[in-house]
């Protein structure tokens, strides 16, 4: 089914050099593919007005605040936008009403002046994104814990934050 514009979706593929399918694992081809040999890519996707697709996260970072899905790469790039932000990672907390929260874990840039987390959330607001999108929490971190690979362990500030 085609995305309308604006909107997001999953990426699905299918070409000549898609794979066809795992060897002898039929419960991840079940998984990973449709019925009609389409790949599930695992990216979330936007179609822009030219028809473009902008790949907005991966589908399991997304958090799913109370029924409304956000995709924390959206609101990683507007706080990043923030003159005093080096870094940040947006990612769910459980929540026994909305089922999930969002986090952002924020790294200042060196020298910048103190930031609060109310002006975090006043500066993503003011960029004109629906009000659930706003992170719930901000914490002020000086690094990220990482994977082998160097990459940001969402898993790990996912865990960390359900210690609190």
């Amino acid at each position: 089914e085609e995305v309308p514009e604006g909107a997001f979706g999953h990426l699905l593929t299918r070409g000549p050099y898609t794979i066809r399918g795992y060897w002898r694992a039929p419960e991840h081809n079940a998984r990973s593919f449709t019925e009609d040999g389409f790949y599930r890519t695992g990216d979330i996707v936007r179609r822009t007005p030219g028809g473009h697709l902008v790949v907005e996260g991966r589908a399991k970072d997304q958090i799913n605040r109370g029924g409304e899905k956000i995709a924390p790469e959206e609101v990683e790039n507007i706080i990043l936008g923030h003159p005093a932000v080096h870094d940040v990672s947006v990612v769910a907390v459980p929540d026994p009403y909305l089922g999930e929260r969002s986090l952002a874990y924020v790294i200042l840039r060196a020298g910048a002046p103190a930031l609060r987390s109310v002006a975090v959330k006043r500066f993503v607001r003011e960029a004109g994104v629906a009000a659930y999108k706003v992170p719930d929490l901000v914490e002020f971190v000086d690094a990220f814990p990482q994977t082998g690979i160097g990459k940001v362990s969402k898993k790990q500030q996912r865990s960390a934050a359900e210690q609190h």
